[in-house]
C-alpha cells in the first residue's frame, strides 16, 4: 500500500500541474458516463417500467453499480494495460523495481479524470435515494455503505484477475472489458430482464449480482434473483473476500508464468 501511494501521488502531482487540461477531461469523463443514463431515461419516455421496475429503482440499480465500479476503476484500471507491457517488454522495468508489481501496475497512469465516473454514479444514485419509495430499516441503513465498498472490491479482484489471464493471452484486453465495462453496464438493469442462465453465471460463477443486484432488490423490497433467500444480501463482502483471494492467487499464478517477450 505504502508503494501504491506514492506512485498514485506522483501522477497526482504530474496531473494537477495541467489543471485546466484536468477538469475538461474529468468533465469529458461525465459527460460520456452520463449517456448512459440518459439511455435509460429515453427507454422510460415510451414505459412506465422496465421488468418490473420503475425509474427510481432503476436508478438506484444503475447508481450502485456505476460508483462502484467507478471507485475500482480509479483504483486499478491501469490493470488493463497489463497486456501491452507484457507484449513489449517494459513489464521487466516494473519487475527489477524494488516494490510489489501488482501495485505498480494498479498505480501506473493514475486517472484521476476518471473521479467523473464516480461523480455521475452518485450523483444518479442521489437521485435515487430522493425519489425511490424503501421501507427503510437500520439493516438496510447499513447495507448501502457495504454495497458500495464491497462491489467495488469484487471490480477490482475482476479488474485483477483479467490482467493476470493477459500474462498467457497477452492480448485479452478487451476480454477483460468485456466482464469490467459489461459487467457493470448489466448491473445498471434488473435481473427480471435477463435470462435465467445468464443471471445464474453472474451470480454463481463471476458473482458479479453481488455487487448490487442481491442486496439492492433486498433493500428495494423487491425478490432477490433465483429466488435467492433474503440473508444472501449480507453476503457481498464474503463474496469480494472470496474474489480478492482468487484474483491474488491468479496474479501470482500468471506473474510466476511471465518469462518476458524472448526478443
Amino acid at each position: 500500500m505504502r508503494a501504491y501511494r506514492m506512485i498514485t501521488a506522483m501522477w497526482i502531482r504530474s496531473t494537477m500541474a495541467y489543471r485546466a487540461s484536468f477538469l475538461m477531461t474529468t468533465f469529458g469523463n461525465f459527460v460520456a458516463t452520463a449517456l448512459d443514463f440518459v439511455a435509460v431515461l429515453l427507454m422510460f419516455s415510451r414505459v412506465d417500467e422496465l421488468g418490473g421496475y420503475t425509474l427510481p429503482q432503476i436508478a438506484f440499480l444503475y447508481g450502485l453499480s456505476s460508483t462502484a465500479f467507478g471507485l475500482a476503476d480509479l483504483a486499478v484500471g491501469s490493470m488493463e494495460k497489463l497486456g501491452r507491457r507484457v507484449r513489449d517488454g517494459t513489464l521487466d522495468t516494473l519487475m527489477v523495481r524494488p516494490a510489489p508489481v501488482l501495485a505498480q501496475m494498479a498505480a501506473d497512469q493514475f486517472g484521476l479524470r476518471r473521479l467523473g465516473r464516480v461523480t455521475q454514479g452518485v450523483l444518479v444514485l442521489g437521485y435515487a435515494l430522493a425519489t425511490v419509495d424503501i421501507d427503510w430499516t437500520w439493516a438496510k441503513v447499513l447495507l448501502m455503505p457495504v454495497m458500495l465498498v464491497s462491489g467495488a472490491a469484487i471490480f477490482c479482484a475482476v479488474f485483477v484477475a483479467g490482467a493476470s489471464f493477459q500474462f498467457v493471452a497477452q492480448d485479452a484486453a478487451e476480454v477483460q472489458n468485456a466482464f469490467t465495462y459489461g459487467g457493470t453496464t448489466l448491473l445498471q438493469y434488473p435481473p427480471t430482464l435477463f435470462a435465467t442462465e445468464l443471471v445464474r453465471g453472474v451470480t454463481f460463477v463471476l458473482p458479479l449480482a453481488f455487487v448490487n443486484w442481491v442486496p439492492a432488490t433486498y433493500v428495494l423490497g423487491m425478490p432477490l434473483p433465483l429466488g435467492l433467500p433474503g440473508w444472501a444480501a449480507f453476503l457481498p463482502p464474503l463474496v469480494a473476500a472470496a474474489c480478492c483471494a482468487l484474483a491474488g492467487l491468479a496474479w501470482r499464478a500468471g506473474l510466476r508464468s511471465y518469462r518476458s517477450t524472448g526478443s
